[in-house]
């Protein structure tokens, strides 16, 4: 008898084959309220479920006494209380590395979005305004050649470095838990603490996952360190910043902009004065958004499933259950 699995994100018809070739599949294109009285139902004698986003914890596991398998489709995991999930000796597993180029490739977009004020000047045009030569006031900022801060050199931080080092011709500085000499023999990055990144930096890039001690990591101490002159760029959790202390860095002058594809609240609340700032660029969470990478982490997250489910261990499991 195949393990049933619930899928409740919408993905590729080619990974529901994948994942049907092996278990019972029971889709939902995405959770709402109306349906998820039904997946609650359909939880109680599921062994997996492959999604992104669903908070499980406690409260949702004593729904699914048979559930073997937790497949993220994303790098980040806050959504998994892990030690709830080990305990049931459930596996949790997400998708990294398949999408670190694509979200380089989008930070190194909103970098130079802000610094040359694409979307401002783009509306500039489209509006008619465009009716002589512009003046400096509507100049930007160089990014060849400048220093770019990384706060977290991962995988993605990784990636970028090697766009800016190879492509922008800048120089790295990086912050991290731990050294990365990769890093610094192929990119000529340099390691440093927070507060040398902070004060020497062009462009401060935020790229940690969400933890206790990450969140808010960056403050009104921590704006204030930057120059003037400097650009923050976040692609990775909302919360790692304290939105306020960034709002008022931005309208003070303490920093020069804001390239943001994350929010403490999402979607972004109409009223947030980040929304009608012209030295800000925003987005709509799209770092990994792209037809190629969404299916690749659909099928890493369903080969993590698969592979839990007839008792190996995945490629990228996050825990170590009681019963492993």
């Amino acid at each position: 008898m195949k393990p049933k699995v619930l899928v409740y994100s919408k993905v590729d018809p080619k990974v529901l084959d994948f994942v049907k070739q092996t278990c019972e599949v029971v889709y939902f294109e995405g959770l709402e309220e109306e349906t998820f009285p039904t997946f609650l139902h359909e939880l109680k004698d599921a062994h997996g479920i492959l999604g992104a986003g669903l908070k499980v914890d406690d409260d949702l596991l004593k729904n699914a006494p048979q559930l073997k398998v937790v497949s993220n489709i994303s790098v980040g995991y806050e959504n998994l209380h892990l030690p709830a999930i080990s305990a049931r000796g459930v596996m949790a597993t997400n998708t990294p590395g398949v999408l670190n180029d694509t979200v380089a490739d989008l930070i190194m977009g909103l970098m130079l979005s802000t610094a040359r004020r694409l979307p401002e000047l783009d509306q500039f045009v489209k509006t008619g305004q465009w009716d002589s030569n512009l003046g400096e006031q509507y100049f930007g900022l160089d990014i060849h050649q400048k220093v770019l801060g990384i706060i977290g050199m991962g995988g993605i931080g990784s990636a970028v470095a090697k766009r800016a080092h190879h492509g922008f011709d800048m120089e790295i500085l990086y912050h991290n838990r731990s050294r990365k000499p990769d890093a610094e023999e192929k990119y000529a990055a340099s390691y440093c603490t927070m507060e040398e990144l902070l004060q020497n930096s062009d462009f401060v890039l935020l790229m940690t996952p969400l933890t206790p001690e990450t969140e808010k990591l960056m403050g009104e101490k921590e704006f204030s360190l930057m120059k003037k002159s400097a650009i923050f760029i976040n692609s990775s959790r909302g919360k790692t910043v304290d939105e306020e202390a960034l709002i008022q860095a931005l309208q003070t002058g303490e920093i020069y902009g804001a390239g943001l594809d994350v929010f403490v609240n999402e979607p972004v609340e109409v009223d947030n004065p980040l929304l009608s700032m012209k030295n800000v660029v925003t987005l709509p969470h799209i770092g990994s958004a792209t037809y190629e990478t969404r299916y690749k982490m659909a099928m890493s997250a369903a080969t993590n499933l698969v592979a839990g489910l007839k008792g190996e261990t995945p490629t990228n499991l996050l825990n170590k259950p009681v019963n492993i």
